[in-house]
C-alpha cells in the first residue's frame, strides 16, 4: 500500500514514509483520485475551481511558504480541506528586508552599475545617498518579520515606531513606539519598511493617498507582498520625488515589473528573494513535510492556518 500526495510543481523531495507506508509523489496535472495531500509552493496559485477539482481524498493543501495569499482559504474551508504554512523565514526575510534599506538609501546597485560602467575613473559625479543610522523606521505591520527588522535598527541607532491594529508587548522591549494612524507613521519615517500579509483589507493600502503622506525623499522597501503597494501610484511618487528611493522584493504582478521601475536608478529590485538562502529552504521543506507527515498520521499538520 501507498499514499497518495500531489505536488503542484515538481518538487526535490527525500522519500517519504507515514502510518507505516510509503509516499507516493504524483503532479496534479496528472492526478490521482486517492490523494490525500496537495503541496504548493507560495507562488502556486491554488483558487477556488483548482480545489473543487481535487479529490474528495485530499483533506490538506501544504504550502511550501509562510503567505497563504495564493490560496483560496474559503474555498479550501469550505470543502473541509485544512491548510498549512511553513513560518520559518522570520530571520532570512528580515536579514533581505534590512540589506534592501541599506542598498536603497545608499544607492547601492546604482553605485554597482556606476563602476561597471567605468564612470568612477572618468570622475563622473555619483548622487549622493541617505542616513541610514540615528534615521526614523517606521514598519508598517509588527508581527515576526517585523519585530526582527526592529530588533537590526536597534543595531544603527534607529528611532523605530510601528502600525499594528494594536500595541504589541515586544514593542517596549525593542524600543519601537506604536502609532495607531498609519498616515502619522508614514509621514514621520525617513524610511517605511512593509511587513503585511496581503488581505482584501491591506490590497493597495499604500495607494496614491497614502504614498502623498510621506516625508519628501522618505525611502520605501517592501518585502511582505507586491499588491500591498499600488505599483502605478507608487511609480507615480518616485518620478515626483515625493518618494526618495524604493528597495522591492515584491511586485503586483510578479514575475512581471512596471517597466518604468526597471528604468529607475533610486529603485532597488530583487525577485521575491526573502527566504532564498539554503538555510531557510531547507527548513521550509523540512516544515512542509512535517506538516504533510504530521496530517497523514493525527489528522492535524503542525502549522495549521484554516
Amino acid at each position: 500500500m501507498t499514499i497518495t500526495v500531489l505536488t503542484v510543481r515538481s518538487l526535490p523531495l527525500p522519500p517519504l514514509k507515514a502510518r507505516g507506508e510509503d509516499i507516493r509523489i504524483v503532479p496534479l496535472s496528472e492526478g490521482a483520485a486517492d490523494a490525500e495531500v496537495l503541496i504548493a509552493t507560495g507562488t502556486d496559485p491554488v483558487g477556488a475551481a483548482t480545489i473543487a477539482a481535487l479529490p474528495k481524498s485530499v483533506g490538506l493543501i501544504a504550502n511550501f511558504g509562510v503567505g497563504t495569499d495564493n490560496i483560496d482559504l474559503d474555498a479550501a474551508a469550505a470543502r473541509g480541506i485544512r491548510v498549512s504554512n511553513t513560518p520559518v523565514v522570520t530571520e532570512d526575510t528580515a536579514d533581505l528586508a534590512f540589506a534592501l534599506i541599506l542598498a536603497a538609501t545608499r544607492r547601492i546597485a546604482a553605485a554597482d552599475r556606476y563602476v561597471r560602467a567605468g564612470q568612477w575613473t572618468a570622475r563622473a559625479a555619483f548622487p549622493l545617498g541617505q542616513r541610514v543610522h540615528g534615521a526614523r523606521l517606521g514598519i508598517v505591520g509588527f508581527g515576526a518579520i517585523g519585530q526582527a527588522v526592529a530588533r537590526r535598527a536597534a543595531g544603527f541607532s534607529m528611532k523605530v515606531s510601528y502600525w499594528a491594529r494594536s500595541p504589541k508587548d515586544e514593542g517596549a522591549s525593542l524600543g519601537a513606539a506604536h502609532v495607531p494612524d498609519l498616515g502619522e507613521l508614514v509621514a514621520g519615517s525617513d524610511i517605511v519598511s512593509i511587513h503585511l500579509p496581503l488581505t482584501s483589507q491591506t490590497r493597495h493600502l499604500f495607494g496614491a493617498d497614502l504614498l502623498g503622506r510621506f516625508k519628501p525623499g522618505a525611502v520605501l522597501v517592501n518585502t511582505g507582498r507586491g499588491p500591498l503597494i499600488d505599483e502605478a501610484a507608487l511609480v507615480t511618487a518616485l518620478e515626483a520625488g515625493t518618494i526618495g528611493a524604493a528597495g522591492l522584493d515584491v511586485f503586483e504582478h510578479e514575475p512581471q515589473v512596471d517597466p518604468h521601475l526597471l528604468t529607475m536608478d533610486q529603485v532597488v529590485l530583487a525577485p521575491h528573494i526573502g527566504s532564498a538562502t539554503g538555510p531557510c529552504r531547507a527548513d521550509m521543506a523540512a516544515r512542509a513535510i512535517g506538516n504533510v507527515i504530521a496530517f497523514l498520521e493525527t489528522g492535524e499538520p503542525r502549522d495549521r492556518v484554516v
